[in-house]
């Protein structure tokens, strides 16, 4: 796995915003995806490769249609890579105080 590829490919906040439309419903057509997005299609296209390039997103052809899911295998290799050196827990705890001290109780 190429972490440079994957820590490319999630600094961008489109192909971010791509990556939770694929979590919220995985399995989408680039139509799909396009939808209601400010994007152009050549604009998102570009981006799911630069995904599919990171193995962040992975595709399968059902007839005519392309589909798109979401690999997170890369992000856990590197949350478990990066993270894991530290104590999950106190990570956890400050988060959680984090959020509470902000006033954002379901983040």
């Amino acid at each position: 796995m190429d972490d440079d590829a994957v820590f490319r490919a999630l600094a961008d906040p489109n192909r971010r915003e791509l990556l939770d439309r694929l979590h919220h419903r995985n399995g989408q057509t680039l139509a799909a995806l396009c939808a209601g997005l400010a994007m152009s299609r050549q604009a998102v296209t570009k981006h799911l490769g630069i995904l599919e390039g990171a193995h962040l997103v992975t595709t399968r052809r059902e007839g005519r249609e392309k589909l798109h899911f979401i690999n997170p295998v890369p992000i856990y290799a590197i949350a478990d890579r990066w993270i894991g050196k530290f104590e999950r827990s106190r990570l956890a705890a400050l988060a959680d105080l984090k959020r509470t001290l902000e006033g954002d109780e379901h983040g």
